[in-house]
């Protein structure tokens, strides 16, 4: 190659690589200025999907602490609400209705955390993160706050190894776990297992169909005439209202006095039976503290700002996702007082009606 053909070559080669950084420059100028358009700083729209009305504490905690919470830290903020009535095809329909209309973030508790995840991805492709609330949605979630769900079944297991004492081993323990589709439900049972396993005879387990009360009456029934009557002497119940159901099977049954029976949610009726004694104890959980979380989380999200959490999980579809985790409370009748009344879910004339007020006595609930 001659001096001259050199020269032009060497041009052309510079003149390429200037337009290639040039163009390299402006993509990545590009991606910058998408980032900051998806920065907001005035008011959002979040939605909140609660995935049913069975149990009390979506309606009477979860929903308004959420709602006073995003309202506290964005005033024009605005939530759009809806609860799925236990219906997975109808909480995705929800979804696909809250991408329509161009929300800003999601804050969502699934019915079923499997079938929900084709749903999460329509809501990430459309560039909504989605704050799985409650229970760990499968699919590409932004970020998750719950209970520490293991140590919830700790606590419960604990509870009622405390109540057996030395009769742990003297006859059978029923178990009502619940519902399969809820991965919360897994690690109750494997918390409790954990703390139970080698020290209990577990006489029957079940996993209760959509955490429903009759279901689980349906099942501790049946687990009576199986086992005997004679042979049961615990039953660990994964929540409250399940709680319910089993207590009203043992009293059908003849049991008197009632064997221990756990809980957990804290629901109303489930610290009443508490404080008369018909159940051992329930599981307390600051549901302001997860809604303070779930909403703090899905303002940042929705204006486009990293969540910073020092947990994360993972979820069998997604990994390392930013997590708040809050440690539960074991609610006996000793502590109702420091816990539920101090923190304003109920007040003592709210729990001690004029049917409890000896039992409220006693338990020094004036």
């Amino acid at each position: 190659m001659n001096a001259t053909m050199r020269r032009v070559a060497l041009a052309a080669s510079v003149v390429s690589m200037t337009v290639a950084l040039a163009a390299c420059g402006s993509a990545k100028e590009a991606d910058s200025d998408k980032k900051d358009e998806k920065k907001k700083t005035g008011p959002l729209t979040i939605g909140l999907l609660l995935p049913e009305d069975q149990t009390a504490r979506y309606e009477n905690f979860d929903r308004p602490y959420i709602t006073k919470k995003v309202k506290a830290l964005c005033a024009d903020c605005k939530i759009l609400y809806v609860n799925a009535k236990s219906d997975t095809s109808v909480q995705q329909q929800q979804v696909d209705s809250m991408i329509t209309k161009k929300v800003d973030a999601l804050i969502l508790d699934s019915v079923d955390s499997k079938s929900i995840a084709s749903s999460v991805k329509k809501a990430d492709e459309a560039g909504i993160p989605v704050v799985a609330y409650d229970r760990l949605a499968e699919g590409p979630v932004s970020a998750y706050t719950s209970f520490d769900n293991e140590t919830v079944g700790k606590v419960q297991g604990q509870a009622l190894l405390e109540a057996l004492g030395d009769k742990a081993k003297s006859g059978k323990i029923v178990m009502l776990n619940g519902w399969e589709a809820d991965p919360n439900a897994a690690l109750f049972k494997k918390g409790a297992m954990s703390v139970l396993k080698g020290k209990v005879n577990v006489g029957k387990s079940y996993d209760i169909d959509r955490w429903l009360a009759d279901k689980a009456n349906e099942a501790m029934t049946g687990a009576i005439s199986s086992l005997g009557k004679k042979n049961i002497i615990g039953v660990y119940s994964a929540n409250d209202s399940m709680a319910g159901g089993a207590i009203t099977a043992l009293k059908s049954g003849g049991f008197n006095p009632l064997p221990p029976v756990t809980g957990q949610d804290a629901e109303l009726e489930g610290v009443r039976r508490v404080v008369t004694g018909e159940q051992y104890m329930s599981v307390y959980k600051s549901y302001l503290d997860e809604a303070a979380a779930a909403a703090e989380m899905a303002i940042a999200l929705g204006r486009g700002e990293k969540v910073n959490e020092s947990n994360t999980v993972d979820s069998p579809t997604t990994k390392d996702i930013p997590a708040t985790l809050i440690t539960p409370i074991s609610l006996t009748k000793k502590n109702i007082k420091d816990t539920v009344v101090k923190d304003g879910n109920y007040t003592v004339a709210q729990i001690c009606t004029a049917k409890y007020k000896a039992a409220c006595d006693e338990a020094g609930l004036k």
